[in-house]
């Protein structure tokens, strides 16, 4: 076995340890979405049918947000072999992460394979290491906080993310055994269906790679070409059909989207285009037009994305990123700027220095036309490139060493000092490393318990133990507890078909209702039960029941009255 197969092998096995170690505790609650997803999958399995009934949906109308379906179908045979628990429900999630870090081994070793000349082999320099880069680059994304981070939950960026990075390996692979050009288009295909910024992101990239390997694409035999354009309209006629007969195929991209927050956007320059307009001011009128104010948030959304502080050092919201923590270690910064440099100077191939460089423009593309930016998942897509940028820094600043060292033979104090930076180093990323291993695995729950919406496992043991004597049991749907139905039944596993015909309302079944409690006005009858927070109560009342959050402050209560 070779030395580098050996590592590479090395290298996922602990990328896998990372991802599935505590993978159903840590973090130690699903959210919503997760709990959505499995709950739906179990219905599917069941039924064939979505929680509204839809049969096979390729979208799935969960909390009104019309999100594609492809990782429910994926979590499917995981939750008939582990039953409809957590770990079942992230597992798909973390066997692609550990997919996506095998691919970009072999992406970066495609990209970076080309023989320098034997002229560029004597000097040392970046490109005369390239060799070095696949393993590096592995191990990076390997360790990395923003691709644990999301591969260690029911994400559906994860996994479109995985089936993009085998898509772009199989188009390069593509170009010499044609083939597996039809693997490349399933591929890209697949993460359309899986999570909705690829519709995005997909397409801006697909054009870049046959842009920039047009040579070989248009020289490419005609019947493989023709081919490849059939596979590409199967893959894309179920999407198509559901764009032109499902009104809400587009919900979710149209209720992030700056139109959807439209008001909020242009009332910062209505005022001054309406006195622009007054005083016949030209120059007013023309800057303050609505579409300058979305270019300007476009822009500006675009940009965030770039923002250093949110990469390294306090990223989005708490379900995004480890606290204390940004997406991408702080060690990791001279090393990507360098990189950068490196690749954009050095004799890289051509098309590898475009494909890479533009891939890292379009990535916060589809972010940007949204709002809530920046926003980690919707910039999965960056990775590997970050990764990519960091090997090529770490290999430059090991190539400038190496050649320092020949040229000027340092004496014994000089190499000391060399090598004793270079051991502080070290124990700087080894510490920075271990302080996130910590932040993620020890402090994350106890910190952003809230955030993971920790408590209803807790609140629906309870609920089992005291329904039997209560005909009614009422769960808040608002504040902590907005979506309160999904939890209820994911951890009742309450039979999908029995749902399907009982669902009313709020998602009313059986006896429990899920709707706001007005407390002052709820009836005291001592045959109801309530599930809700604390401010949902009088100050007087005392539960039955109380499931804190791991900080101690107040999380769920349960209520009679």
């Amino acid at each position: 076995m070779k030395k580098n197969t050996i590592v590479l092998l090395i290298i996922i096995i602990f990328a896998a340890a990372l991802r599935l170690w505590q993978l159903g505790t840590v973090p130690l609650s699903p959210d919503w979405d997760e709990a959505a997803l499995g709950y739906n999958a179990y219905s599917i399995m069941q039924t064939g049918k979505d929680e509204y009934s839809d049969t096979l949906p390729i979208v799935l109308q969960s909390f009104g947000d019309y999100k594609p379906a492809l990782y429910v179908y994926f979590a499917l045979p995981f939750i008939a072999l582990f039953g409809l628990d957590v770990f079942a429900v992230r597992l798909p999630s973390a066997l692609f992460g550990i997919l996506t870090v095998l691919a970009t081994y072999f992406l970066v070793k495609e990209l970076f394979g080309h023989k320098t000349n034997d002229e560029e082999r004597k000097k040392t320099t970046p490109s005369s290491y390239s060799s070095y880069l696949p393993l590096l680059t592995t191990f990076l994304l390997a360790i990395s906080p923003w691709h644990m981070q999301f591969s260690r939950v029911a994400f559906e960026a994860n996994m479109a993310l995985s089936f993009i990075v085998f898509g772009v390996l199989f188009f390069l692979k593509g170009l010499y055994k044609p083939w597996l050009l039809v693997l490349s288009i399933i591929s890209f295909g697949a993460s359309l269906y899986t999570y909705q910024s690829e519709k995005v992101f997909v397409p801006l990239l697909a054009i870049t790679l046959v842009l920039i390997y047009r040579k070989q694409v248009f020289s490419l035999p005609k019947k493989v070409l023709i081919r490849s354009s059939i596979v590409v309209l199967l893959v894309c006629l179920p999407m198509l059909y559901s764009f032109v007969t499902d009104a809400n195929y587009l919900a979710r991209a149209r209720g992030v989207s700056l139109l959807s927050t439209q008001d909020a956007v242009l009332k910062q320059d209505e005022d001054k285009l309406l006195k622009a307009k007054e005083q016949g001011d030209i120059m007013g009128q023309i800057i303050y037009n609505r579409r300058i104010t979305y270019g300007k948030e476009i822009v500006s959304g675009y940009l965030a994305h770039f923002d250093l502080n949110w990469l390294f050092i306090h990223g989005d919201i708490a379900r995004h990123h480890a606290p204390g923590m940004g997406l991408l270690y702080l060690w990791e910064l001279p090393f990507l700027l360098i990189g950068i440099y490196l690749l954009f100077c050095m004799p890289f191939s051509r098309q590898t220095k475009l494909l890479i460089f533009l891939w890292f423009a379009i990535a916060p593309i589809p972010a940007s036309i949204t709002n809530g930016v920046p926003h980690a998942v919707r910039t999965l897509n960056f990775l590997p490139i970050f990764q990519i940028f960091t090997a090529i820094g770490l290999v430059g600043a090991f190539a400038w060493f190496v050649s320092k060292y020949k040229m000027q033979n340092l004496k014994p104090k000089k190499i000391v000092i060399a090598y004793s930076f270079y051991l502080l180093l070290f124990i700087l990323v080894l510490v920075n490393v271990a302080y996130y291993l910590n932040q993620y695995f020890v402090q994350q729950d106890y910190f952003n318990s809230q955030e993971w919406q920790y408590g209803y496992k807790e609140a629906v043991s309870e609920v089992i133990k005291r329904e039997g004597s209560h005909d009614k049991v009422v769960v808040a749907n608002t504040g902590i507890l907005d979506q309160s139905y999904i939890f209820f039944l994911f951890y009742l596993q309450y039979p999908p078909a029995d749902y399907q015909k009982e669902r009313s309302g709020e998602h009313n079944f059986e006896k429990y209702e899920f709707r706001k409690i007005d407390w002052s006005k709820e009836q005291k009858d001592g045959k109801t039960l309530y599930v809700g927070q604390k401010d949902d109560f009088s100050d007087a009342t005392t539960p039955l029941h109380q499931v804190t959050f791991l900080n101690g402050e107040s999380g769920i209560l349960i209520v009679d009255r």
